[in-house]
């Protein structure tokens, strides 16, 4: 037996899982319907089509199933399944708890589905009879039951990675054990993929949501997405979300699908397919129903210009609470009519901008791989260690947080400290030179402040 095999059923022997099976999964996802793998849509749609999904998740299997029918009947292309944050945090102990009240009482005391709590052979009975991609958004550094239960169920897209899912969401967890954990879930899905249709990864991009530059954001997904690869990945999607200037979305999708390509091929892994995933404003949204309404959009328009190949939707109760299956199903509605009537559009990419965050992003990138460490996630580890990698804030311990950024006039985020993350002189002064420095400290703070609710 492979050491990998032997901790898999270390893993997998847990009070809260019912005996899992290994033989009879394989054989569920060697005979698993083509529909069910986004990897398959993805090779198969048309190039100016993109996938649209949202976000959702109840705790119980009635609601959740409700959600998936609402969602269905407005076109998605793409089902979500949002896990509870008990499960996040391995406490599938209260997940439990408050599965059996949300039950009971009929009231959501989860915000989210308990995924290891239902079990695989029970969720796989909703994931087969709707028979469409379902993709797993969760949050959770220790992912490695949760996704050995959702590939089981038949969810053929997993979300998220050692750094994504930990900077923006933890504040002591260790990232060393994250980066050993996240091997085991690419091992996990490099073995499935050999069975049926490849697996697909896909990274975090949003990271905080707040202020972070795109060399940054473009450093993590390709770091993530070389991780992932090497442990024989064959499809992933990196991904960014709305940043608040339209020209410089455009920028930063030129720039994440011209790496990515660049950096798969220099470790042999060209053959792996490479998408790009958009996420609608994931900031603090507008109070103003019909505020949220147009922002959501100038997102399906952004995302069209930048040539994603999914779009993940919000709603307009975004700022009051928990959308509802209604809200949900009514973006989904809007941004595939949205989509229609654009048709595809042409996009100008600023050649200037272009160079310089391609400068950027090779800089952070080459002083990762000059840590002297001996694999790519010790020389990640290390770069976050020593503020070489910095999100700005991010709540996590390891983190520097002494990289400090600011909107210019045109919206675009700058970066106005530099902390230990290598941007180049020529890249730092023009960042700068777009900014008005000449304030005081306290006049610099307030516009970080309102930076942050830019779009309320």
């Amino acid at each position: 037996m492979s050491l990998l095999q032997e901790e898999r059923e270390i893993i997998l022997n847990n009070e809260y899982v019912d005996t899992f099976d290994f033989a009879e999964v394989s054989e569920f996802v060697k005979n698993a319907s083509k529909d069910l793998f986004i990897s398959h849509h993805f090779k198969n749609k048309p190039l100016d089509k993109m996938l649209v999904q949202p976000r959702g998740g109840f705790p119980t299997y009635k609601k959740q199933f409700a959600l998936n029918e609402f969602f269905v009947e407005a076109n998605v292309d793409v089902l979500p399944l949002t896990i509870d944050s008990n499960t996040r945090l391995n406490d599938y102990a209260t997940a439990s708890k408050m599965l059996r009240l949300s039950e009971a009482n009929d009231v959501d005391m989860l915000n989210g589905y308990p995924l290891v709590n239902h079990g695989y052979r029970t969720t796989r009975k909703m994931i087969t009879h709707f028979n469409k991609p379902v993709s797993l958004r969760h949050g959770t550094p220790d992912a490695r039951l949760l996704i050995e239960t959702a590939i089981a169920s038949g969810i053929f897209e997993i979300e998220g990675g050692p750094i994504t899912y930990l900077l923006p969401y933890s504040k002591n967890f260790p990232l060393d054990k994250a980066f050993l954990y996240w091997k085991y879930v690419e091992r996990v899905c490099a073995n499935y993929s050999e069975l049926n249709e490849p697996i697909n990864r896909e990274s975090f991009g949003p990271l905080t949501a707040t202020l972070v530059p795109p060399s940054i954001t473009i450093v993590i997904q390709l770091l993530e997405m070389l991780l992932s690869l090497e442990e024989g990945v064959k499809s992933f999607s990196v991904s960014f979300a709305q940043q608040g200037s339209m020209n410089q979305d455009i920028v930063t999708g030129a720039v994440i699908k011209k790496m990515a390509k660049y950096y798969a091929k220099q470790i042999d892994c060209e053959d792996a397919a490479i998408h790009l995933v958009y996420h609608q404003w994931m900031g603090a949204f507008p109070t103003n129903r019909d505020y949220a309404e147009q922002l959501i959009n100038m997102s399906t328009v952004i995302a069209s210009m930048v040539g994603a190949d999914k779009i993940i939707t919000k709603t307009r109760e975004e700022a009051v609470g928990i959308p509802t299956k209604e809200a949900n199903a009514k973006t989904v509605a809007n941004t595939q009519y949205t989509l229609r009537i654009l048709n595809g559009l042409p996009s100008v990419v600023d050649e200037e901008e272009e160079e310089i965050l391609t400068l950027e992003v090779k800089a952070i990138m080459e002083a990762v791989f000059n840590d002297p460490a001996d694999t790519l996630w010790r020389k990640v580890f290390n770069s976050i260690k020593n503020g070489i990698i910095d999100v700005p804030f991010s709540p996590h311990i390891i983190n520097h947080n002494e990289l400090i950024t600011i909107r210019d006039p045109q919206k675009n985020i700058r970066i106005i400290k530099r902390g230990n993350v290598p941007i180049p002189d020529r890249c730092y002064a023009y960042e700068k030179g777009k900014c008005d420095l000449t304030k005081d400290t306290t006049s610099i703070v307030n516009d970080i402040i309102h930076d942050i609710g830019i779009m309320q």
